[in-house]
């Protein structure tokens, strides 16, 4: 064994044995060993006779126990290695005085920075579970954080709702913050952004021109300016326009641009070619549903966050039954949890299976089940969906089976379109059709919920 080995392991049994170690033992350095003697040097010119006379017999059992067998020590004052020392302390007290001075200042700018770069707290890099289906996302935001406008710029992450794109995005506006708090980060939603742009537009004519002027110069006077759900500026000519002018000052200026989506930039439709290709000019990473075991991981860390005991099982029976995204992970866990605490009972499986009342899965829902029940429920075959009629009955059918195949699967909209025996832009456009219509539509809302709750029960 290496020396600084056998004392190392020594040590830190002598932690619990010695009372003054972080004074006297601590500072001891291996000056040699030849095998049955280790030599030790001592930075204080006293504490060598005090250590042999009170600490002899704790130091030789802590060497025998950590050799193997005797060994014996020796322990001398060193002048030189006193004076390194004595330097190395000063310069760490001086320090942590300097952080005790200065912490609530720092505190208090950080948490400033902070509330006015509009990021919840709660989501860093410290807790964002890393999976397969994250690992790419995760390393690029990473890169990003640590050398803003370096390499990757812009990044455009995309995937479903709910897989943890905000999250990603908004861990790198805290890093930037806490690291490197001489960059201005500020977040915004592409909804909040509309609608601050509109208001504007919609000024007074004699007030119109300076508020589109501190409109702009708050989105110009940033270092990493992050934008999520980038696709809500489809068909919005006005803010595309102005989303342009904002995209090239900044990334002219070297400042890094985040963006989200929940769809490629060339599947935004509308989105004219000017701003996808410039969406597309850095990186493009994807984000899909996390895996069995990514979503347990997913669900420990929620369980220790909100300080929640439970049963490995129960997290097991979430994680089996709540596949799509990380959303309805956590709300499932928090609705189990709030119950057991509302009830006060132990969160069990049993408990758990009474609360969420879902039947667990052995395998993903596949497309061909997806397509036959919705055509079943219409009255026509599965044949006609996957043909090319167009009769409004057939065409409503294909939609719909799109619409639930992309909520309930991890089905790319190209697997779905190869599926259906239809071109992509149809496969996005039908998407799109039904998920407008659903909120306006009541009857076709319940329609989708039945065949869902069939396909489910299967």
């Amino acid at each position: 064994m290496e020396a600084n080995e056998i004392w190392d392991k020594a040590k830190e049994e002598l932690k619990s044995t010695v009372p003054t170690y972080s004074i006297l033992i601590e500072p001891l350095e291996v000056a040699s060993f030849d095998g049955s003697v280790i030599s030790l040097v001592t930075p204080h010119a006293l504490s060598a006779d005090v250590i042999k006379s009170k600490h002899n017999s704790s130091i030789l059992q802590a060497l025998k126990n950590a050799y193997g067998h005797d060994i014996g020590f020796t322990i001398n004052y060193d002048l030189e290695f006193g004076e390194k020392y004595k330097k190395e302390v000063t310069k760490e007290l001086q320090r942590k005085k300097y952080i005790e001075t200065k912490e609530p200042d720092m505190i208090d700018n950080l948490a400033q920075m902070q509330s006015s770069a509009k990021l919840n707290l709660k989501y860093k890099f410290s807790n964002f579970v890393v999976g397969e289906n994250n690992k790419a996302a995760h390393a690029v935001a990473m890169m990003v954080a640590q050398n803003p406008a370096k390499k990757y710029n812009p990044f455009f992450i995309y995937g479903a709702s709910g897989l943890g794109k905000t999250h990603l995005m908004q861990a790198i506006g805290h890093y930037v913050i806490f690291n490197k708090p001489e960059l201005k980060v500020k977040y915004i939603k592409t909804e909040e952004y509309v609608v601050e742009l509109i208001d504007c537009l919609n000024s007074e004519r004699n007030e119109r021109s300076k508020r589109m002027n501190r409109f702009r110069q708050k989105f110009k006077n940033v270092d990493v300016l992050l934008i999520d759900d980038i696709q809500f500026l489809e068909s919005k000519k006005s803010t595309m326009e102005e989303m342009f002018y904002t995209f090239d000052y900044l990334y002219n200026r070297n400042k890094q641009i985040v963006l989200t989506s929940d769809r490629l930039p060339k599947d935004i439709p509308t989105l004219p070619d000017r701003l996808r290709t410039r969406f597309e000019m850095g990186i493009v990473v994807d984000i899909t549903p996390p895996a069995f075991e990514t979503r347990v991981e997913i669900l420990k860390n929620l369980a220790k966050s909100a300080n929640v005991e439970t049963d490995f099982s129960v997290l097991e029976y979430i994680a089996k039954n709540y596949i799509n995204n990380v959303r309805e992970l956590e709300g499932a866990f928090n609705k189990v949890s709030a119950f057991a605490d509302i009830e006060k009972k132990p969160l069990t499986l049993d408990f758990a299976k009474s609360i969420l009342q879902c039947e667990e899965k052995s395998q993903e829902i596949s497309l061909n089940t997806i397509v036959k029940q919705t055509a079943k429920y219409f009255d026509v075959t599965l044949e006609d969906i996957l043909s090319p009629a167009r009769s409004q009955k057939v065409s409503n059918a294909r939609q719909i089976a799109v619409y639930i195949a992309r909520e309930l699967t991890n089905n790319s909209f190209e697997t779905i379109a190869d599926f259906v025996k239809k071109k992509h832009p149809t496969i996005l456009y039908s998407y799109e059709k039904i998920k407008k219509e659903i909120k306006t539509d009541k009857t076709k809302e319940n329609d989708i919920e039945e065949i869902i709750r069939i396909i489910k029960s299967l």
